[in-house]
């Protein structure tokens, strides 16, 4: 009878053993699920990362495209002033135009005026 028992110290030992394993094995699970959540936390980070690099380019591109939309704007008031610039000239070509037909009706004027003093000469030396 005596022989058959199974001493209690080697009882406790081995529920101990037990424990401390169970407890060990909680431990790694517990760090393993902190390592999962790290990761998951680490890959939504470079994800965020990742949205807010996506982000500044689309801002970028907008400011591009309205750089591009003012150079437009830029280019055609450039060609309504340089239209502007041609129809003045015109107007400027067309006024000296009529200045120059005025100084020559005015010529024609004077030569009239010229040959009628002229004749007035002649008629004068004819009656004298």
């Amino acid at each position: 009878l005596y022989g058959s028992c199974t001493p209690l110290w080697r009882i406790e030992t081995k529920i101990a053993k037990k424990k401390k394993k169970k407890t060990l094995l909680q431990g790694l699970d517990e760090r393993e699920k902190e390592r999962e959540r790290e990761k998951k936390r680490e890959s939504e980070r470079v994800r965020e990362r990742e949205r807010e690099r996506e982000r500044e380019r689309e801002r970028e591109r907008e400011r591009e495209r309205e750089r591009e939309r003012e150079r437009e704007k830029e280019r055609e008031r450039e060609k309504q002033r340089e239209s502007e610039r041609v129809r003045e000239r015109e107007r400027e070509r067309e006024r000296e135009g009529e200045r120059e037909r005025e100084r020559e009706r005015k010529r024609e004027r004077e030569r009239e005026r010229e040959r009628e003093r002229e004749r007035e000469r002649e008629r004068e030396r004819e009656r004298a």
